[in-house]
């Protein structure tokens, strides 16, 4: 049976297989950054907390990029689609918080739902080919190749970090609170 607490989040499974905890556990931060970002208006996603320049804008942003960055360019070696592949990253390694400002919210939560809708076909792709321990087609300077499990690992370990982020971002702007 699924489980939404009162900030609508699905809870993660209690019990399943690897791939259905792990997968739970990412969607479950997934909507906690939409609850952080929710009903913000231009001016609330380029809020910063100082003395920190984040911003939810650019949590969105950045995490649509991390998203297809892991789920398309090293699961599946492929190019990186629009927009990230008109950027140069050597002039520019944060043109993804950086940019944010220029897009309004509606933009940023469509750029962040879609890498979000990307990443859930490309990994249902993956574990119809193998299970989490197959390696991604990309490889890394060093040789190795993460598997499927490091990488969902880390992307929960990444919206996990960056909604600590958006917990204090967010309590500075309005005063919501919340795990």
């Amino acid at each position: 049976m699924t489980s939404v607490d009162d900030q609508g989040r699905t809870e993660p499974p209690v019990d399943g297989d690897e791939a259905a905890i792990l997968l739970g556990f990412l969607d479950f931060h997934r909507d906690t950054l939409a609850w952080k970002c929710a009903g913000l208006d231009e001016a609330g996603l380029r809020a910063t907390h100082a003395p920190a320049t984040l911003t939810l804008g650019g949590l969105l942003k950045h995490l649509a990029y991390v998203e297809d960055y892991w789920f398309s360019c090293v699961l599946f070696d492929r190019e990186p689609a629009p927009p990230w592949n008109t950027v140069d990253w050597r002039e520019n390694p944060d043109w993804d918080w950086d940019s944010a400002a220029q897009d309004t919210p509606d933009q940023l939560r469509e750029l962040w739902a879609d890498a979000v809708a990307r990443s859930r076909q490309r990994y249902a792709e993956a574990l119809t080919n193998g299970d989490l321990s197959q390696p991604s087609k990309h490889t890394r300077r060093d040789g190795t190749s993460p598997s499927l499990r490091w990488i969902l690992v880390h992307m929960v370990e990444e919206y996990s970090r960056h909604n600590g982020h958006a917990d204090l971002i967010r309590e500075s702007i309005d005063g919501s609170t919340g795990e």
